[in-house]
């Protein structure tokens, strides 16, 4: 079986033998290394095969027969071992087969189709064997076809995966606890292994074998670690707190130990390993180890931006339903602001106190605003937008909004394609990152505004679709970012500034009008040097609306010539209040109601309505699916949705009027004119 040259007798490697009380009713010597071999043969789940050079199955243990449906070797003996290759690898199978029958090792993949039609794929390991008659095929071969849809799976996020993963960890762990300490099976049956680091350790430790995995994960050759503790591919921390040692006593107590952890190659890098250590003992005394590692380290940082794209989602969830919450209270609070200014005495005292409050709650509608463009779901107003216009129209605002100590450069082509997003989020944006510059410079230095175009490939760095777009930039000569504050920058609420300086918003706030537009955000940063943030932005196609090109002129609120009969309906008895109030201060007349049913009802009962306007984020019964129900009812009844999240369930159309919470009685007023 060494490729010596030398005449095997197949048969006898692969007889059954039964001890007094059964097979292996007692532990096999590991003196008696015929005996012990032939019981781990027979009791592997490898499917351990000869083939001669003509293709005659000369032996198969159980397991193979097993894998091919034969209840008995007899059945198969001397059948010619091509026949149960799927049609398609025959060719491939029978290449191979000669090149292990002219001396080499081969490993390789294939199809078998069993006895009763079960088709299965193969993973087969092979080394020559001289046998009575020539040379043929030693192999061992294990069943993957699971491994190979694990695989599959994984590519969806399955995480499944790792389940059976570890349970085929798990089988070859049984696997190589019966091998024993046989050199020659050692050889044949792990050294072909490559994906696991398998070697063997005396009772102190030491190590007593490699196999080729252990070398490839590694990096040392056998001669360069046999005799040594396996201490050496450890920490110095580990080492420390003799995790190796515990190891190899809480395996020797417990009868198995696993963990994870960093481990060292040759080469001084690190890479995450999987560790599983078994106690090898004859007749109940240790006489070594098993060890196995596995490197996961891509399995590692695949869980962990899982886990951080798990996380950021549980907090854009849990920021999307707080903005919610405030924009009602900011909707309740800015609207009774508006109607209370009407009826105050002029008042300079009062009306300052007022204007005041004003002030603050916009403030907390730009919070809502951001916490909403992190959650993805700020209701975008997409156009294209003239960046070098925008730009140009910022700079004098920035200049003296950034100080005398601050240079502000601004590079933008004049000749520069328009770009799809929503110009106020982008001016707000490109607001926030030119704040941020400032206070990074610690008020002295210059932050460069530029533009440009480009064209992406597919497979690109940001990972956006192959296309062309603006990359709008800004930079400043600041200290910069660590690797570690850089990682989190965009993260909801971090924040490098003072308590009471930083919302922790501004950049996610970015991140997310830039996903939402299509595009990306990208941050570079290096300490001393200076940050660099690019907003990555879709040129704007044929079909997305112009550019505005002039302002549209505020209309002066009024009382509606037409006064309708309003059917309102919110669940925040706050904001009804609120839009009752400022629907009949316009002239309207206006039934309130708290949920979508209690709407229903007022229809159903032929009460004359002329509009309805409803909250979008209601219990039980949407705003979407209360529009559905009306249009069931009453398809002519025009209905106004008013939400500050961006997206809507499908089933809205096109024709459904939207009013963005929080909203003033202007807009309020607009809304209910633009019906007809």
């Amino acid at each position: 079986m060494s490729g010596t040259g030398d005449t095997v007798a197949s048969a006898p490697i692969f007889e059954r033998h039964a001890l007094d009380s059964g097979l292996m009713a007692e532990p096999a010597r590991i003196s008696d290394r015929d005996s012990f071999l032939r019981a781990i043969i027979e009791t592997t789940p490898e499917c351990i095969k000869i083939v001669a050079r003509d293709g005659r199955l000369v032996q198969m243990n159980s397991a193979g027969l097993a894998m091919i449906g034969a209840d008995a070797f007899e059945r198969v003996e001397n059948a010619c071992a091509f026949d149960l290759i799927a049609p398609e690898h025959r060719a491939a199978w029978r290449a191979n087969h000669e090149r292990v029958c002219s001396g080499e090792r081969v490993a390789w993949e294939f199809d078998i189709i069993g006895l009763e039609g079960t088709r299965r794929r193969m993973e087969t390991h092979a080394a020559p064997i001289a046998l009575s008659d020539g040379i043929g095929q030693l192999a061992i071969t294990r069943d993957v076809t699971l491994r190979r849809e694990t695989e599959d799976a994984l590519q969806q996020l399955n995480l499944s995966l790792q389940a059976k993963i570890g349970e085929r960890t798990r089988e070859l762990e049984r696997a190589l606890a019966q091998l024993g300490e046989t050199e020659r099976s050692f050889e044949l049956l792990v050294d072909g292994v490559i994906d696991y680091a398998l070697f063997m350790l005396d009772p102190n430790g030491n190590i007593a074998s490699w196999n080729a995995g252990a070398k490839r994960i590694k990096g040392y050759e056998a001669s360069e670690v046999i005799g040594r503790h396996f201490s050496m591919f450890y920490t110095p921390e580990d080492i420390a707190a003799e995790i190796p040692a515990r190891g190899l006593r809480t395996a020797a107590r417990e009868g198995r130990f696993e963990t994870e952890g960093w481990r060292v190659r040759k080469d001084g890098t690190t890479f995450w390993a999987n560790v599983v250590i078994d106690p090898i003992r004859d007749r109940g005394e240790l006489i070594g180890f098993a060890k196995i590692t596995r490197d996961i380290t891509e399995r590692r940082a695949t869980e962990e931006r899982l886990r951080h794209a798990q996380k950021m989602e549980a907090v854009g969830q849990f920021t999307g339903g707080a903005a919610h919450d405030f924009n009602n209270l900011l909707m309740a609070i800015l609207g009774s602001l508006d109607l209370l200014r009407k009826r105050l005495p002029d008042d300079r005292n009062v009306l300052a106190l007022l204007d005041n409050a004003v002030q603050g709650a916009r403030r907390g509608t730009l919070l809502t605003q951001r916490m909403l463009a992190f959650a993805r779901r700020q209701e975008l107003k997409r156009e294209a937008v003239d960046l070098g216009r925008l730009v140009a129209g910022m700079k004098e605002f920035l200049v003296h909004s950034m100080g005398a100590a601050i240079d502000v450069e601004v590079r933008v082509p004049r000749l520069l394609a328009r770009a799809r997003t929503d110009a106020n989020q982008l001016e707000t944006a490109l607001q926030n990152l030119a704040l941020n510059a400032r206070d990074a410079m610690a008020g002295r230095g210059t932050i460069t505004i530029a533009a440009r175009e480009a064209s992406l490939e597919a497979d690109n760095p940001l990972g956006l679709p192959a296309a062309r777009y603006v990359c709008l930039s800004v930079s400043d000569t600041g200290h910069g970012m660590d690797a570690a504050t850089l990682a989190r920058a965009t993260e909801p609420f971090f924040t490098t500034k003072g308590v009471g300086k930083g919302t922790g918003l501004g950049l996610s706030m970015v991140d997310g009008l830039a996903a939402q537009s299509g595009g990306r955000l990208a941050v570079q940063s290096e300490v001393g040097v200076g940050t660099r943030i690019e907003l990555w932005l879709p040129i704007a196609t044929d079909d997305v609306a112009h550019a505005r090109d002039a302002a549209v002129d505020e209309r002066t609120l009024r009382r509606s010539a037409t006064p309708k009969v309003v059917l309102a309906v919110d669940d925040d008895d706050l904001v009804l209040m609120n839009v009752t109030a400022m629907l009949e201060d316009l002239g309207h007349r206006v039934i309130d109601v708290g949920s979508g049913a209690k709407a229903l009802e007022v229809i159903d009962t032929g009460t004359p309505i002329d509009l309805v306007i409803s909250d979008q984020a209601m219990p039980c019964m949407t705003g979407v699916e209360l529009l559905g129900a009306i249009r069931e009812r009453r398809p002519d009844l025009p209905v106004i949705l008013a939400t500050g999240f961006a997206e809507l369930a499908p089933g809205t159309g096109g024709a459904v009027r939207r009013l963005a919470k929080p909203f003033t009685q202007q807009e309020l007023a607009d809304a209910v004119d633009s019906v007809r």
